[in-house]
């Protein structure tokens, strides 16, 4: 084979490869924006037991066909506080059990010498054609995953193909068969070759296709393609990694327990490899007449139940064994001694968990909600800087106020850009609809804290104009800050609600009550001037502080009134 023509294979055999993980990406997405809200619910609501969290992992990564897709999910949830380090623990170890589905489909289909995929595809797209041309989103969605697993297993067929035969004698032939002889060193090295390659396709299921059509077509042996099948799990652990280096540590510690749960399974493994190899050859033969080793037709069974075995195993281990590694994990990531610092950045969405736009929307909603306690809580820092005669004191409280300001201006810009960017990717009806709800809840919540940082400049001018407040205006005010406070309790508390359900009943009473205050204001306002309560300057900072305060009573009723909608 020329130096082109192999250039030429290779290059075939990467594109098979994506258009396979093409078929995998329309599925995943097509499915979240199907079952999305679904997904995040069983996800969130994992508290219960270990065995539910197993086959909650296992049941998503099978239906999403994409064991990375759900670790990035488990770890974001985790980063974002959704569910606890513990339950990341099962849901991870589910994946690992879901991800073995892709094994049992190519061998339920049936990819032999003679198979021809278009005899299910061009059904299967005919099918589904008429329901991309429907006004309903769910069924386009239903069609966009049918099309997905078309387009998966013509990416199977493709690589099978695109596999030159065994029996040239080429360069990459030779090599390996100079590779197989060298015993449990043959084993290391097919196993590093499975993790390097993963870690380059960021796809298990894609290599564990590869491995299978390799197999199939005798460029690799049948204890070869386990190695490669146990370094591919291994090699899927990179992706959450990854994702998670952006994360807290919660995150980074559920991240770690993924790849440490796949290395010491992997690990035992490799020292039972040749026992495994030789039960399952024993199985096989009894059950079916055939063996592995003889017959190449019988490899892609051996290999699934290899698969499935290997990690159904692993979890039985460490399924009792969770407490002990969580006590390991917290260890080897220990809490920070340092005192943390206001946070000038978003810490519970990222770039990395775009890969799964619909489900990324609740991190998004988690960090709008800690957005909104961190304007309450400047406004709460109001009634004590007007109050607070110490100098020293007052500046502090003054700086972080404005401090506070300039991180809820950089939290808006960050969010706004993250719900930006997973608009650009296809969204449901329902996701789209909630992608513009936050993003004119966020510049409502940022307008809050403007309001904050101008009644502190307000105040603060009337410190340095000597302007005293008497005790019924002081009242008055304090009357109007406690209304505030109730409408921003209520506001987050809307906000935190998870299903969608908001008290909007009482934000508007709320709402009312403080407009009621304010015209009463007004009304008493000219008044008071001319009996003198007060000067026109003291009157001028009252009133400029009143008005602040409706306005975010505006604006926090106007989060509830979206919430609603």
């Amino acid at each position: 084979m020329s130096v082109f023509n192999t250039i030429f294979t290779i290059l075939t055999i990467i594109g098979s490869l994506g258009i396979f993980l093409f078929g995998m990406v329309l599925m995943s997405e097509s499915l979240q924006k199907v079952a999305g809200k679904r997904m995040r619910g069983i996800l969130s609501a994992i508290t219960s037991n270990d065995l539910r969290g197993v086959l909650s992992g296992a049941t998503i990564t099978g239906a999403i066909q994409s064991s990375s897709a759900t670790s990035v999910m488990i770890i974001s949830f985790v980063n974002a506080g959704l569910i606890s380090l513990r339950r990341s623990f099962s849901l991870l170890m589910g994946a690992n059990i879901g991800t073995t589905v892709t094994a049992w489909i190519i061998v339920i289909l049936g990819f032999g010498k003679n198979f021809n995929i278009s005899s299910i595809i061009l059904p299967i797209v005919a099918i589904s054609l008429p329901l991309l041309f429907t006004g309903r989103s769910r069924q386009r969605s239903w069609a966009e995953f049918i099309f997905g697993f078309a387009i998966l297993f013509l990416g199977l067929q493709l690589l099978k193909s695109s596999i030159p035969n065994v029996d040239q004698e080429t360069f990459f032939v030779m090599q390996l068969q100079h590779l197989v002889h060298y015993g449990f060193f043959s084993i290391l090295l097919f196993t590093g070759i499975g993790i390097l390659l993963t870690v380059i396709f960021q796809s298990s299921s894609a290599m564990t296709a590869l491995t299978f059509v390799l197999a199939i077509d005798g460029w690799l042996p049948y204890d070869m393609a386990a190695a490669m099948v146990l370094g591919e799990n291994v090699g899927t652990t990179v992706t959450a990694n990854m994702a998670a280096l952006v994360g807290n540590r919660p995150a980074k510690r559920a991240a770690f327990f993924h790849f440490f749960f796949n290395i010491s399974g992997v690990i035992w493994a490799l020292f039972l490899i040749r026992y495994m190899i030789t039960g399952i050859d024993l199985f096989l033969v009894r059950s079916t007449g055939h063996s592995p080793e003889t017959d190449p037709a019988m490899i892609p069974l051996a290999l699934a139940i290899f698969h499935s075995s290997f990690n159904l195993l692993n979890t039985l281990l460490f399924i009792g064994l969770l407490p002990q590694a969580e006590n390991i994990i917290m260890k080897i990531i220990p809490e920070s001694r340092k005192k943390e610092r206001e946070k000038y950045f978003l810490r519970h969405i990222a770039s990395p968990y775009l890969s799964t736009s619909e489900l990324s929307l609740v991190q998004a909603r988690k960090e709008i909600s800690i957005m909104s306690k961190l304007v309450s809580r400047m406004f709460g820092m109001i009634p004590v800087l007007l109050m607070e005669k110490e100098e020293k004191a007052y500046e502090k409280l003054y700086k972080k106020i404005r401090k506070y300001e300039k991180i809820t201006d950089k939290i808006e810009v960050e969010i706004y850009t993250y719900l930006t960017k997973v608009s650009e990717s296809k969204l449901s009806d329902t996701g789209t609809v909630e992608v513009r709800k936050m993003l004119k809840i966020i510049h409502d919540i940022e307008s809050i804290g403007d309001s904050c940082q101008n009644m502190a400049i307000g105040i603060n001018k009337k410190n340095i104009g000597g302007i005293y407040f008497k005790q019924d205006v002081r009242n008055v005010l304090n009357r109007m800050f406690d209304l505030v406070k109730q409408a921003l309790d209520t506001m987050n508390a809307n906000l935190e609600n998870p299903h969608g359900k908001t008290g909007l009943e009482r934000a508007l009473l709320i709402e009312k009550e403080i407009n009621d205050l304010r015209n009463d204001i007004r009304i008493h306002h000219v008044e008071n001037m001319k009996a003198g309560r007060y000067n026109f300057e003291t009157g001028l900072v009252f009133n400029d502080l009143i008005n602040h305060c409706e306005k975010i009573g505006d604006h926090a009723i106007n989060v509830s009134e979206a919430l609603e909608r």
